[in-house]
């Protein structure tokens, strides 16, 4: 089993216009609502997958409500834990014209410690039988930013492989505690060490504790620093779209291939094609299966001579 932590899940909102303009006015031709939070996207894939993942984390007030009740209704099955806060609302605006997404992101309900502590005996009461765990996303207020590196050390004891995909302090607070994967893009590797080339800022974050990271240059594919080999994976074609759940499909995928026990360059193609296959759709979490099939034999795995350590 694939369990997935959302400790700042979001009611996502999201409008397609023809085109964002600044300082005008806008009519919106489609609207979605729906549970998100990169944790939640990630259980989504790997549900389309056809894996049963567990989904997890915090969420409270009457959006958390409806945060419960619209994975029911997705048939993602969840284990969140209620908060006294609400939680947050995030929108994301996608302009047809161009494809591109600016996104507004709500901070989320204060978390006081009390409920963090039940939160942390919670997530190790669920890790039986589970091989993966992924923790994604920020973390909401009040929680301390070594918060996920005390989920990485729970999981390490009871024998689950971890995969991280998070930001600023709460990623560099992590690198101690030895997540297997971590998953930046190229703006948090480079916030992270300070480094804008790949290959060197993968080495710096595994000198500071990460086993594998798997660093996303966007549109351009992956770079891939693993204690087996470096690789660079590359999709054959751009697609337009909405990219924000890109990101979130290529997770669902790293934590698929651990679970499954596959090689790195089989992990790293299909995290690319998912990638590639989450553009097309208007929302994050969804894929386009029929691109996933299209793209996944013409992805482009090459192996690279190992960075020079930092």
């Amino acid at each position: 089993m694939i369990l997935t932590v959302t400790l700042n899940a979001a009611l996502d909102v999201t409008w397609g216009v023809e085109g964002l303009r600044p300082r005008t006015s806008h009519r919106v031709d489609t609207t979605y609502e729906r549970a998100g939070g990169k944790g939640v996207n990630v259980a989504r894939v790997l549900t389309t997958l056809g894996h049963d993942p567990l989904a997890t984390g915090l969420v409270g007030g009457p959006t958390g409500r409806l945060i419960r009740a619209e994975l029911r209704a997705a048939r993602v099955r969840e284990a969140f834990l209620d908060v006294a806060g609400d939680s947050r609302r995030t929108l994301a605006v996608v302009s047809r014209d161009d494809g591109d997404a600016t996104v507004f992101n709500g901070r989320g309900p204060r978390v006081d410690p009390a409920e963090w502590e039940l939160f942390a005996r919670h997530f190790a009461s669920l890790l039986a039988g589970v091989r993966v765990a992924v923790l994604s996303g920020s973390l909401p207020p009040g929680l301390p930013p070594d918060a996920y590196a005390r989920l990485i050390r729970t999981a390490a004891a009871a024998g689950v492989r971890t995969v991280l995909d998070a930001s600023g302090p709460a990623l560099v607070e992590a690198l101690s505690a030895g997540p297997d994967v971590v998953k930046p893009n190229a703006d948090e590797i480079a916030a992270a060490t300070g480094h804008h080339d790949l290959p060197a800022a993968a080495a710096a974050l595994r000198d500071l504790g990460a086993r594998t990271v798997v660093a996303s240059a966007g549109a351009d594919g992956l770079y891939a620093i693993t204690p087996e080999g470096s690789w660079r994976a590359a999709p054959p074609e751009r697609l337009s779209g909405n990219p924000t759940g890109a990101g979130d499909a290529c997770v669902a995928a790293i934590a698929a291939g651990l679970a499954a026990g596959s090689a790195w360059p089989d992990i790293l193609r299909q995290a690319v094609a998912l990638s590639a296959a989450a553009v097309p759709c208007p929302v994050a979490g969804d894929i386009d299966t029929a691109v996933h099939d299209r793209l996944l034999p013409a992805v482009s795995v090459v192996e690279e001579p190992a960075a020079d350590r930092v």
